[in-house]
């Protein structure tokens, strides 16, 4: 056995993965992207843009303002959905929180939220320096590919250990794409992986509370600082990534360094990138789904309902157990709060995880009644509901396949309504409508820092 993991030791630390990946992001080309991704990635943008800006006045953003907006430099780069402006680095942190505490943001099908550590990085810094929706693109493309394929590396088991991956491979996404723009040569390329991958953090623990998303908030201001730190000449190790006391092989004793560097630029994660139609996590949209087709479908009232029994996977509770919760943040982990505002309101948008219904006297009564069972064998974005009403009689739905996943995609159009629902009481009609226009045409853009402008209030 001592033997086997030598080997295997062996063979990690004889790979350069680190500088591999830092060559493919300086040598990528933007016309050697599939137009496929290349649309992806408007969509990823309005998603993202929608979710930041609805989120502007969250309390949650609120209060980070508060504690660090004294400490703001000169005003670079704009507050998404806001009046106030700040230096590029802070503008990342707080556009990266907004971006992610709806927890309405995209989603791969696996592993991260893409776009919040990404997007608020590459923005703030085009707003700064002056880039073409082109190089934005690309560089965002090439940000989320990083993100990803470190993150699937070290996955699952990083995460089952309680590492919130979205934070701690976020922070590399971020240096990459940031890098891309900076127009870094390889070694400094590789010393922003570096200086990204010791600053990588994030625990699950904080799930249900602020924190939750200040880690891509901070996974977007630390590979940003990572990017012009390597510019400038602040070095770090060459092989951050697969080293014996590097990334991998110290957030997992399974790090995989093949799956970072197979089929680059060939595979592209992007393309498997998945959007929320409801305001909470993945794993309960099938369950949500299956609520609100049998209250559409027999115009059920909760008064009517005896009890609800939902069938899940096992991440299902494993991630929304929350059984009594007390706050809106709460609220999008707790699946029983998900199905009964589904069932109560018709919809599980942003409205129905506030404080205030969370804390509804008719909600929690038919929480109350809800019963929810693991089976093994039911997939990730799949559920079953059965409804006991108060006469006996039984009422059933399963759900294949969630709205959301990619058996069943959001469409342009359903984003776009996404986008306006979230929008419409923050932005202007007139500045809604040339955002989305320039979201959806961004690789035509000379300067993406117009687009900026059309996010301040």
């Amino acid at each position: 056995m001592t033997n086997t993991n030598n080997t295997q030791q062996l063979s990690i630390e004889d790979t350069e993965v680190t500088r591999q990946l830092a060559q493919f992001i300086v040598e990528s080309k933007f016309d050697n992207l599939p137009s496929a991704v290349v649309k992806e990635a408007s969509r990823a943008i309005v998603n993202c843009l929608g979710c930041a800006i609805g989120a502007a006045h969250h309390d949650t953003v609120n209060f980070a303002m508060a504690a660090l907006s004294p400490f703001f430099g000169g005003p670079q780069a704009q507050i998404w959905g806001r009046s106030e402006r700040a230096d590029i680095l802070h503008a990342a942190l707080m556009n990266g929180i907004s971006s992610h505490v709806l927890d309405f943001d995209d989603t791969h099908f696996r592993a991260v939220h893409p776009s919040a550590p990404v997007l608020p990085a590459i923005f703030a810094l085009a707003e700064w320096r002056k880039f073409s929706g082109k190089d934005l693109v690309h560089a965002y493309v090439l940000g989320v590919e990083t993100e990803i394929r470190v993150a699937l590396s070290v996955f699952p088991e990083h995460y089952d250990r309680g590492w919130h991956i979205t934070g701690t491979a976020g922070v590399f996404g971020a240096a990459a794409a940031a890098g891309k723009l900076l127009n870094l040569n390889v070694e400094q390329m590789t010393w922003a992986l570096g200086i990204a991958a010791t600053q990588s953090s994030g625990l699950r623990e904080m799930f249900g509370t602020m924190c939750k998303s200040f880690h891509p908030g901070h996974a977007s201001q630390g590979g940003l600082a990572a990017a012009l730190m390597a510019e400038k000449g602040f070095t770090s190790s060459v092989r951050a990534l697969e080293a014996k006391r590097g990334f991998g092989q110290v957030m997992s004793s399974r790090f995989d360094p093949t799956v970072i560097t197979n089929e680059l630029g060939v595979q592209y994660e992007l393309s498997k990138n998945m959007y929320k139609p409801f305001a909470c996590g993945l794993v309960v949209h099938a369950v949500i789904d299956a609520s609100l087709q049998l209250r559409h479908q027999h115009n059920l009232k909760a008064q009517d309902i005896s009890v609800v029994k939902a069938t899940v996977g096992p991440l299902v509770l494993e991630l929304t157990s929350i059984k009594q919760p007390k706050t809106g943040l709460e609220g999008k982990f707790s699946v029983y709060h998900a199905m009964a505002v589904a069932i109560i309101y018709g919809a599980a948008g942003e409205a129905q995880f506030s404080t205030e219904i969370v804390c509804n006297s008719e909600v929690d009564k038919l929480r109350s009644k809800i019963e929810v069972q693991v089976d093994p064998n039911v997939r990730k974005l799949e559920g079953y509901v059965t409804i006991v009403l108060n006469d006996g009689r039984e009422i059933s739905c399963h759900v294949s396949d969630a709205l959301g996943s990619l058996a069943h995609p959001m469409s342009d159009q359903d984003l776009e309504n996404k986008f306006r629902s979230l929008t419409e009481n923050i932005l202007s009609t007139s500045n809604a409508n040339t955002l989305l226009e320039q979201c959806w045409n961004i690789a035509q853009l000379d300067d993406v820092s117009s687009l900026m402008r059309l996010t301040s209030i």
